[in-house]
Order: structure tokens, then sequence, then C-alpha cells
């Protein structure tokens, strides 16, 4: 009856051993997700940081300055351009003269 016994005793153990393992794996698999996008994300971060860094950078200087100038003809265009509908009454209604 004794080796019947440790037979079974074997076996438990080993299964017990299976089942502790595959909840490790699964716990792995999940820790890897999770470092996965934890990776992603502060790489997507540095990508950002980095297209602000480039921006910050190509605006000084004198290119800087000539692109602000075209910039700002463009907004001072755009509103003029805005302007002259209005007065002449073409456009969209929100940009059209009020009848008084």
């Amino acid at each position: 009856m004794a080796p019947i016994a440790s037979s079974l005793t074997n076996f438990l153990q080993s299964l017990t051993a299976i089942g502790v393992s595959l909840m490790y794996s699964v716990l792995a698999v999940f820790q890897a997700i999770f470092a996965l996008g934890q990776e992603l994300v502060g790489s997507v971060l540095k990508v950002g940081n980095s297209v602000v860094t480039l921006v910050l950078d190509l605006f000084q200087g004198v290119f800087g300055f000539v692109a602000a100038n075209f910039v700002a003809l463009g907004v001072l265009g755009g509103a003029y351009y805005l302007y002259t509908l209005r007065q002449q009454g073409k456009g969209p209604k929100v940009l059209q003269k009020k009848s008084s």
C-alpha cells in the first residue's frame, strides 16, 4: 500500500508543479505585454520630444525669422481676404454683413 500512496503523492506534486509553472508562464506573458506597452508609450513620447526639439531648433536664427514672416504674411493675407469677402457680402453666411 505504501508504494501506491507514494506514487499518488509524487503524481499530485508533479501536477502542482505543472500548475505553478503554467501560472508563472501566464504571468510572464502579461509582464511582457505590459513591458511592450510601456516601451511603446516611451518611444512615442521620445519621438514627440524629438519633433518638438527639431521644430524649435529649426525656427531659430535667420531661417526662423524668414519663416515667421511668411507665416505672419499668410495670416494677415487670410484675414484681409475674409474681411473683403465680408465687405462684399459674399462668402459664407457667417462672414456676410447683416442688413440693418
